[in-house]
């Protein structure tokens, strides 16, 4: 038995989704909800199995419902159930944990299969929809390269030596010998490129390095 909750700020629609699903012998809808704050609320009370979302609704929408229930129960699963195949609405949505994005004219039964395999952890996606998620996130990664590439330009001479150490794996100390400076001197230049960079540690500024820096 797989155990929903229906999402969608229409209460005719709701229905209506909640009597055709609950028709299926291995469907029970355990509770609705008329926008994402409900939601988080009622997946956190009733722990579904599958969370089936509309994406624009009132007071939380969507792909922000999708993000929190995905970061806080990352065992449950949402699909999402859109009028909408904007790209930047799948992009957000897959993004944010959505393990598949339907229109809400799919027909009945293939619904009922698709909340089937998107339960079984199979990514869900309608006609023409592959391509716009696709392409959201190419041009989204594209666009935080650049601002990684920005941030690199702005790091002083001094900075960018010590983060192309630290892609090298060397220590504080050791960057202080090579440079001939004090270790505290380092210390200050790390967390300043860490600031800059808006990077959390020492391994995702090695990482950054080794993607963008010249070897």
């Amino acid at each position: 038995m797989i155990h929903l909750l229906l999402v969608e700020d229409q209460t005719i629609i709701r229905q209506g989704l909640s009597s055709l699903l609950n028709a299926k012998s291995d469907f029970q809808v355990v509770g609705e909800a008329e926008n994402g704050k409900v939601a988080v609320e009622k997946v956190e009370a009733l722990q579904p199995d599958l969370v089936l979302m509309d994406v624009r609704m009132p007071v939380m929408d969507g792909v922000t419902a999708t993000r929190l229930i995905r970061d806080r129960f990352p065992n449950i699963k949402v699909l999402v159930l859109s009028t909408f195949d904007d790209d930047e609405y799948i992009g957000q949505a897959m993004e944010g944990g959505a393990i598949g994005y339907l229109l809400k004219d799919t027909p009945h039964e293939q619904l009922a299969q698709s909340i089937r395999s998107a339960y079984a952890g199979y990514t869900q996606l309608g006609p023409g929809s592959f391509h716009k998620a696709i392409s959201y996130v190419s041009v989204s990664e594209l666009s935080h390269r650049c601002e990684q590439l920005n941030g690199i330009a702005i790091l002083t001479h001094r900075e960018r030596e010590v983060l192309s150490l630290i892609a090298t794996g060397a220590s504080n100390r050791e960057i202080a010998e090579i440079l001939y400076i004090a270790e505290s001197t380092v210390k200050n230049h790390v967390t300043s490129l860490l600031s800059r960079l808006n990077l959390r540690d020492r391994t995702q500024a090695a990482l950054l390095a080794h993607s963008l820096l010249p070897s």
